[in-house]
């Protein structure tokens, strides 16, 4: 980690000070995992910008109440917050603060502390009643004047309320944001349910029902639906067709008549028919045994989704919205409306409050009167797309029903395994045959392709695939370069129109040598789309690849084990080993999610005087009741400064204060069942990869005979920022240090700050791309064949 500049540090507090400022930090409604570690990011930014900041406990009711539920916050009490679920400051609903004299109480209590800065962390009903409280501000403090509680110095000095919202709810049930904090850990529990369900099923040929939570909305239930490939699913936004009873057991009879043992059927809580009856789990599993005489069970998951630690995804959303939410704050002026931080595709944004609860209270009103088409537009672009990737993957056609396009698009995996791959090739396999392709599937990489180790792949051969990690098909690291000719006689052999290639950067640079040959060799004159998949997350034209989510956390949960190995130990350093070649994503991301104090990786250079300044830093920690210190590398970070030598400079130099320990993490990063962002991911990018070869088929089909060859026609699907798009990967070559097998650049690198900071150390944030309010989008344009939200 670069040492301290001064010159930066002096440019940021000119920006943001919050010298003089008081911030307060409550976490209200139903409890969601990630809200620690928002509470952590807001009041570790408050401290680093000058502010103080105030712990709420127990939500509202602690705010009316006062006294010791209003108690300042130092850099240490959030110490070892980040692993714990639920919330430590507590949380509770409070009929109180409903009222005006309650609002009153609370509005005294802040006044008493000086408190004009409010960071909410809440649904929809704790974020309204923040709104409501701000309006009435001035009011109330009025009031208080004339009673005489408060004098009219306090009244001025505390004249305005600012209030940032971040929205802490399992169901991702708020409009405005595509994930909402405790979403993503709620799925990784339903998901290793599922997972152990699926086994013992096996084994007894059986159905299970299984009930998530979702009273008002169904996100949880379609999600898990989509990662465990389930047979049918019952959420509120959309209800089933009249005569759903007939043709779900009809769907049951012909799964099971093909061999499938299993079935699984996935029911929010509050699921209803057209007409607005419930449709319980209990009723489903009658109807099962009535008509079909199956073996047939209930689970009803409960509170167990609000349980266990957060997930990798739900920490790092959690941090980078907590800070989002203290510059918020900081920027606010008296013509501010209360904002609420969201996410959009990846990227941080601040959307008014009252447009998000006014959209989300529309959802249910749409709901009410039947407009159930309405209610899943309302629910936002990503809700929409989950939906219908679920319709295309779970609707099995009668051949004679398919459309016949006479194509034939071959389906590969490349590079090393990553988590999801299987996920990936089971959507292109069924979203190509209902697209009325004949798919092909090529083992073990472009080795196989050459060797002609290509077969077709059917419906049933792929059922089960979301939740096996690896590579199914196999995978290998070969480049093409050196077979073309081989490669294009398969091609001629097996009369291949079109190719989806799910791998890492030898299937992007493959990609790149078989487009940079289709002058010489017409074979290649074909639709060819890259879709991501490394747990490296190097490659150019995508943030995010499938596999890397699941190697977070498999480092996420590594790192709080090794943490709390040493929770009997007094000052105890831990330095870990990350993968990811040159590219320093799973260390830095992986460091924000453990709270690392230290990551070091290829794209910051470090010297020696940076390791005594990390090595001092650490030994200042050691003075305070935080007495344990975490430290990760990326592999490739520096040839010279090894694992082993940052080990022993650390043993050294940290002598008497602090003793040292080192873990290589290795491989296990890249194995395991894949998670639920990657199952999820894996599904839609590759359905969205299939329907773009219809249509470029479609397009390159003339005089009888194919032919692609423009650059649009070679393409890597990516997600950048705020959408998935297509683009050459002739286009993209400009982008990447081929010898380093990095793009040029990384938008991860913005988060080293933010891990910086958070670790307590003076650095430079850029705050370039925050602090803009935007506005909630409700009339979209038609998506164009480019790009589309994920």
């Amino acid at each position: 980690m670069a040492a301290p500049k001064r010159q930066d540090t002096r440019k940021f507090f000119e920006n943001l000070s919050g010298a003089g400022k008081s911030i307060a930090v409550l976490t209200s409604g139903g409890d969601a995992q990630g809200m620690n570690a928002a509470v952590r990011a807001v009041v570790r930014m408050g401290i680093y910008v000058g502010a103080k900041v105030y712990f709420i406990h127990e939500g509202y009711q602690g705010m009316v109440d006062g006294g010791d539920n209003i108690k300042e916050a130092t850099w240490e009490s959030v110490s070892s917050m980040l692993q714990v679920g639920g919330t430590v400051i507590g949380s509770a609903r409070c009929k109180e603060f409903r009222t005006h004299e309650g609002r009153l109480k609370a509005a005294h209590n802040l006044v008493q502390h000086g408190i004009t800065n409010l960071c909410v962390i809440g649904g929809d009903g704790s974020l309204t009643g923040a709104n409501l409280f701000r309006e009435e501000w001035s009011g109330l403090l009025d009031e208080l004047l004339q009673q005489g509680l408060i004098n009219e110095e306090a009244a001025r000095s505390n004249s305005e309320l600012h209030i940032v919202g971040m929205v802490g709810s399992i169901d991702n049930d708020f409009c405005g944001t595509d994930m909402t904090i405790g979403t993503d850990s709620a799925l990784h529990r339903i998901i290793e349910v599922v997972d152990a369900i699926m086994t013992t099923a096996q084994s007894h040929q059986r159905t299970f029902v299984l009930e998530v939570m979702g009273r008002h909305c169904g996100y949880l239930a379609l999600v898990s639906a989509l990662a465990c490939g389930a047979d049918w699913v019952f959420i509120p936004e959309m209800p089933p067709e009249d005569g759903w009873e007939d043709n779900m057991c009809q769907k049951l009879s012909e799964t099971r008549s093909r061999g499938v043992r299993l079935n699984i059927i996935i029911v929010a809580e509050g699921a209803i028919d057209r007409e607005g009856e419930p449709i319980t789990s209990e009723c489903v599993k009658d109807l099962v045994v009535r008509n079909l005489g199956f073996d047939t069970r209930v689970t009803i998951l409960g509170h167990v989704q609000r349980g266990g630690t957060p997930s990798a995804f739900d920490r790092i959303l959690a941090s980078r919205m907590g800070v989002e939410a203290v510059l918020a704050l900081l920027e606010a002026s008296a013509n501010t409306p209360a904002c609420v931080v969201s996410l959009v595709g990846n990227q941080a944004v601040r959307l008014p409050l009252m447009e998000c609860v006014q959209m989300t209270q529309e959802v249910q009103k749409a709901m009410d009167e039947k407009k159930f088409d309405e209610a899943v537009r309302l629910r936002g672009r990503s809700f929409e797309n989950n939906l219908t990737t679920y319709r295309l993957l779970s609707n099995r056609k009668a051949d004679s029903e398919l459309p016949n396009s006479s194509f034939n698009v071959a389906v590969m995996n490349v590079g090393a395994p990553a988590a999801g791959m299987n996920a990936a090739v089971r959507s292109a396999v069924r979203v190509g045959i209902t697209e009325g392709h004949k798919m092909f599937a090529v083992s073990d990489g472009f080795e196989g392709f050459y060797k002609g180790q290509i077969r077709e792949i059917k419906w049933g051969d792929v059922g089960g695939w979301t939740g096996q990690g690896g590579s199914l098909l196999g995978t290998k690291r070969t480049l093409p370069g050196k077979h073309l000719d081989k490669i294009a006689e398969q091609m001629r052999v097996h009369n291949i129109n079109a190719l989806l290639v799910i791998g890492g950067f030898e299937a992007y640079v493959g990609l790149l040598e078989l487009s940079a040959s289709r002058e010489k060799y017409h074979e290649f004159c074909v639709p060819m789309v890259m879709v991501p998949a490394t747990v490296s997350n190097n490659i150019p034209g995508s943030d995010l690849s499938i596999g890397s989510d699941t190697a977070l956390n498999a480092i996420t949960d590594t790192c709080d084990r090794i943490k709390q190995s040493a929770s009997g130990t007094k000052r105890r350093v831990f330095i870990i080993e990350t993968m990811g070649g040159y590219c320093g994503y799973l260390a830095t991301v992986g460091g924000l999610a453990a709270g690392a104090d230290t990551v070091y990786i290829y794209e910051e250079p470090f010297d020696i005087r940076d390791l005594q300044a990390n090595v001092q830093h650490l030994t200042e920690k050691m003075k305070t009741t935080i007495q344990r210190g975490l430290v990760l590398r990326n592999e490739n970070s520096n040839e010279n400064f090894t694992t082993d030598f940052i080990y022993q400079l650390y043993t050294e130099e940290g002598r008497g204060v602090f003793d040292c320990r080192k873990n290589i993490l290795g491989h296990m990063q890249q194995g395991g069942a894949p998670s639920p962002f990657d199952r999820n991911f894996g599904t839609k990018i590759s359905a969205k990869a299939i329907q773009w070869i219809t249509r470029t088929l479609k397009d390159s089909f003339k005089g009888g005979k194919m032919f692609a060859n423009s650059e649009d026609t070679a393409c890597l699907l990516g997600m950048r920022r705020r959408a998935l798009v297509f683009q050459p990967v002739s286009q993209l070559r400009d982008e990447t240090d081929f010898v380093h097998r990095i793009p040029k650049e990384q938008w991860w690198l913005k988060l080293r700050p933010l891990m910086k900071i958070l670790a307590k150390y003076k650095t430079s944030y850029d705050v370039s791309d925050s602090g803009q309010l935007e506005h909630v989008t409700r009339v979209r344009p038609k998506e164009s064949n480019t790009s589309s939200a994920i």
